[in-house]
Parts: C-alpha cells; sequence; structure tokens
C-alpha cells in the first residue's frame, strides 16, 4: 500500500474529514494518479494554468502532486487536456479532482453504514472518476452508478476505472436528469454544483433516502445540502456546511464583454453605504444566491485602468442589473430592469443581520415538483421559493 496513500487517509481522519473506516481504508487503497491522466493544470503566479505531466516532473514529484490534500484542475474551457497544449494558458477550469477531503467529507453525509445490505449509490457527476472509485472501493461494483455528460470525461474516467480493477456502472449522460433507468436508489450525491436540487434526483430515490448536494452555483457562497426523500415525492433537509465544486455546465456563469455599458440602461440611480465588498463573505454570498438565484456577481475595471473595479449583480438574461461603483461618499447604485437587485440585496442582508446573523446550518430546504423552498426561522424576508 503507497505511503502517499496511507499518508493522506491518515491525515483526513485526523482532520475529521473521513469518519467511518470503510472509507478511510478506500482511500489508502485507490491510487489518485491514473484518475489524473493525461496530466494537470496548475496556476502559476499571473494566474496562467501550467500543463503539468508525469513525464515532465518525473515519478516522484508527480506523486508528491498527486497527494496533495488539493484540487487538480484536469480540463480547461469543456475540451481542452495537457496534450492539447504546448504552455502556459489562460482559461476556465471544468473538470478537476476534488480536494480529497471535500469528496471523503461529502460521502460520509451519505451515512452509507446505514445503508440496506443490496442498497445502491447514485453519483451524478463521474469528472475524473476518483470519488466513482471511493464509493466502489467501500461498497463494490455493483452498488454505484455513475453519469457524466461530457463524453470525453467518461471515457477517461471508465478507463481509468479499469486501471484499477473497478467496474462500476458509468453511463454517458446528463446528471441533472439522472439515470432513471437504473433506479430506484437509496442514496445520491452530486459531484457539481447545482442552483438547485432537480425534482427528477428525488424520484430517483427510494423514500428514506438521501441526497447530498452543492446548492450555489457562483465560485464561493455555496452549501452542502443534506436531503432526505419524502414518501409523497419531496425531500427535507438543511445545508450543513460549506462546500464548493464547479457548476453543472447548463448554470456556469457567462459574464458580459460589455459591462459598464449597462448603466446607460438603468432606471434609476442613488448612494448607498452598503459596502459591495460585503459580498466576498460566504454568507452573505450565499443569502444573495438565494434571494436571486439567477444573478451573478462580477467586478471589472476597465481596459486603460482609468475606471474600476466596479461591481455588477446580473441576471442571466441581464434583464436587471446592478452597478455599484465607488463614490466620494461611499458607494453609487445605477440599477435597471423588472427586478431592483441592489435594493434586494439591501433588504436579504438587513434581515438576516437583525436575525443576529445565523450561520449556514440555519437554512432549511424543501424541494417539491413546484420547486425549491429555502427559509431561515420565520422571517418572511428570509424564505425565498425557486420555481422548477
Amino acid at each position: 500500500m503507497s505511503t502517499h496513500r496511507t499518508r493522506l487517509a491518515d491525515t483526513l481522519a485526523r482532520d475529521g474529514l473521513v469518519r467511518t473506516r470503510g472509507l478511510r481504508d478506500a482511500v489508502a487503497t485507490v491510487p489518485r494518479e491514473p484518475f489524473l491522466r493525461p496530466g494537470v493544470f496548475l496556476a502559476d503566479e499571473t494566474g496562467q494554468w501550467v500543463p503539468t505531466s508525469p513525464e515532465q516532473v518525473g515519478e516522484q514529484a508527480w506523486t508528491e502532486i498527486a497527494y496533495r490534500n488539493d484540487s487538480l484542475v484536469t480540463q480547461l474551457d469543456g475540451h481542452l487536456t495537457v496534450n492539447d497544449v504546448d504552455g502556459p494558458l489562460w482559461g476556465d477550469p471544468t473538470c478537476s479532482s476534488t480536494i480529497p477531503g471535500v469528496v471523503t467529507s461529502m460521502i460520509d453525509e451519505l451515512d452509507l453504514d446505514h445503508m440496506p445490505d443490496e442498497g445502491r449509490v447514485l453519483e451524478f457527476g463521474t469528472g475524473t472518476g476518483y470519488s466513482t472509485a471511493l464509493l466502489a472501493t467501500v461498497l463494490g461494483d455493483q452498488r454505484v452508478a455513475s453519469v457524466e455528460l461530457d463524453p470525453d470525461l467518461a471515457a477517461r474516467a471508465h478507463t481509468a476505472l479499469e486501471t484499477v480493477g473497478l467496474h462500476p456502472s458509468t453511463v454517458t449522460g446528463d446528471g441533472l436528469a439522472g439515470h432513471p433507468d437504473g433506479g430506484p436508489y437509496d442514496r445520491a450525491i452530486a459531484t457539481f454544483a447545482v442552483r438547485d436540487i432537480p425534482h427528477t434526483w428525488i424520484e430517483q430515490v427510494r423514500p428514506g433516502g438521501t441526497i447530498v448536494a452543492t446548492v450555489g452555483v457562483w465560485a464561493y457562497g455555496t452549501g452542502l445540502a443534506r436531503l432526505t426523500v419524502d414518501d409523497d415525492a419531496t425531500a427535507t433537509g438543511r445545508l450543513v456546511r460549506t462546500s464548493a465544486f464547479m457548476p453543472a455546465r447548463a448554470q456556469a456563469t457567462r459574464y458580459r464583454d460589455d459591462m459598464f455599458t449597462l448603466a446607460e440602461r438603468a432606471d434609476g440611480e442613488r448612494d448607498t453605504t452598503l459596502d459591495p465588498e460585503v459580498l466576498g463573505a460566504w454568507m452573505p454570498a450565499l443569502l444573495i444566491q438565494l434571494a436571486l438565484p439567477r444573478v451573478h456577481l462580477t467586478a471589472v475595471t476597465s481596459d486603460d485602468g482609468v475606471r474600476g473595479p466596479v461591481t455588477y449583480l446580473v441576471s442571466e438574461n441581464t434583464a436587471s442589473f446592478a452597478e455599484i461603483a465607488p463614490a466620494p461618499m461611499g458607494w453609487h447604485v445605477r440599477q435597471g430592469g423588472p427586478v431592483a437587485i441592489w435594493d434586494t440585496v439591501e433588504a436579504t442582508l438587513c434581515a438576516w443581520t437583525n436575525a443576529g446573523s445565523p450561520g449556514i446550518e440555519s437554512v432549511q430546504v424543501r424541494v417539491d415538483r413546484e420547486g425549491s423552498t429555502y427559509w431561515i426561522g420565520n422571517d418572511p424576508a428570509l424564505r425565498w421559493m425557486h420555481p422548477a
């Protein structure tokens, strides 16, 4: 057994990121290297991605990279691997081998020890296949199925699983739709983030079963939801802690190139005392995603460096937007569209502060055929309905 794998397993157990013996043994058993082929992209000091392969750095350095408790990017822009590029480049990560501790702590939330003897798990998002391998090692091949949207990723994951002697069911398809032909399952887990838990997932899990997934599609301000499926095709639960995964590709942020022109369509403008930097904190960012589920946040500086950074909150179809720019006495807001975005931000954060600034575990969740409902306590200002 690899010293590196054993050390990683011991570290995760010590840090409380692996709570069960079976999963700890799986981490110590499953090699991570095959799931990183053909290589990874490591960020340099400029933020560019440097293609890195075992052939380039040698076996010892490659092993050290593989067993970092870190997220290792394996694909950029939906198709690029290290075999496709010659040097550092800019790009958006679209697949990674997620931080092992994040993966194992999520798997622990499935409570596999209390699953029926023949119970089965459905994974949404095979990705590199490493988390699939851990599940299959704990439960056995026949009790695990995994769905991957990207055919190239699915093929590489299948090969990696075969390489380590594992043969779970791997399906190429849309993880948001799940895998109804293989259900019902006793547990379901998503390795990508979603705006809301799709009701299709609930339909594929037995009553009493558990769904674990990350809610929120910003790069931060996201929470791990743990839901129990009820007899009436609903699911209830709460956010149990912070979590971070790449979003489902259909829900990934797509920013406009011409942000500064949005202000020309403003319906109104005013000053504000609320510093937009507050949205850089995890809980406020989560609350705004719950209050404004199709709005994304960015900061823009003009090409000449004269203007900015200016904060923008923009709806996916840009029908509504808010621009928050520095002003002599604070910040100046210009907003437009049917939703007064910054007004909603202020009201939401004010209600949360008045409630005592509760933590992420205070967020309750219910999903039914009509959509998803989130709430904190009894304040109507801290209750949000997302239609299906």
